[in-house]
């Protein structure tokens, strides 16, 4: 059986284990949460080298990849500086592979009036591949990583603006601490609510699960939440809000979908190249797999 993991700065309380069949192999996949304990995670990572077929890091991106420019994320490369044979992944290849077919899912399983609306990307940077995605159809687009990202109450709205904003501020931002990044451990469990106009206005809201709610309002009747990583909780909170559905990027299994890198960790684990795949090999092996995006509807 082939064996992938992923060691992430999230929670401990949202760590799963489970077997699947990928490509005729049997792959136990499982996530491991450190809590924000950025030692304990950089220790696990080294404990794990070599003795698992793939590494997805959790809770941090390794690059951020935009139009095929990656730009590199000191901090979490720190996590692996001591992995040396065992392939490690942060789930790029399938953000911009996989995510790329979302608005397409949206169409498909929710009707042709999902072809247009408002779209909330609480950080586009992070995943470009559905930025685009939304982008390329009729959508009005907010970007909103200034906000969640910086505390700066500015919305990006078109293509070039997003583009301009990545060329200046990823080679500064890259070299930030984690914890100016993306909340971990604890703080993934907090909610303050801002930015509601946002949240109001638009009709989608896209993005990695902790961001959508960081700021998250009491109501979000009607609202379509297009995600990864989702529990049992996060679902029961969004059904709360008056969330009418739920789109996660990669499939539900046993109850809870898990985050992009832990699918392209298995993936990489499944095709035992011993390296990580390239955007070409990942999307023959989605079409191979027929993978798209999960509906889930309150």
């Amino acid at each position: 059986m082939k064996r992938a993991v992923s060691v992430s700065l999230g929670s401990s309380q949202r760590d799963k284990a489970v077997e699947v069949e990928l490509l005729g192999e049997r792959v136990s996949i499982e996530r491991q949460g450190t809590d924000g304990d950025i030692e304990k995670a950089t220790a696990r990572f080294t404990e794990l080298d070599g003795q698992v077929d793939a590494l997805g890091v959790g809770g941090i991106d390794l690059w951020v990849e935009i139009e095929g420019k990656k730009y590199p994320l000191y901090a979490a490369h720190k996590l692996i500086k001591n992995v040396k044979k065992t392939p490690v992944v942060d789930g790029g290849g399938l953000k911009n592979t996989l995510e790329r077919h979302v608005v397409n899912a949206l169409i498909s399983e929710l009707g042709p009036e999902f072809a247009s609306g408002r779209v909330l990307l609480t950080a586009a940077v992070d995943r470009f591949g559905m930025a685009m995605a939304f982008f390329e159809k009729d959508y009005e687009v907010v970007c909103a990583d200034l906000m969640f990202a910086l505390g700066i109450p500015i919305p990006i709205r078109t293509l070039n603006q997003l583009r301009w904003m990545s060329r200046l501020l990823m080679p500064v931002a890259g070299r930030l601490p984690i914890s100016m990044i993306y909340p971990t451990g604890e703080k993934q469990d907090e909610i303050i609510p801002k930015y509601g106009k946002w949240y109001e206005w638009a009709n989608v809201i896209a993005g990695d699960c902790h961001y959508i709610k960081r700021h998250m309002p009491e109501d979000l009747s009607g609202k379509v939440i297009v995600t990864n990583t989702t529990t049992l909780n996060d679902i029961e909170m969004f059904r709360e809000r008056g969330v009418r559905t739920i789109v996660t990027t990669t499939p539900q299994l046993e109850g809870r979908s898990f985050g992009t890198n832990m699918m392209e960790a298995a993936l990489t684990a499944a095709a035992g190249k011993g390296r990580p795949l390239t955007h070409a090999e990942l999307n023959e092996l989605l079409l191979q797999l027929e993978m798209k995006p999960t509906v889930h509807r309150l």
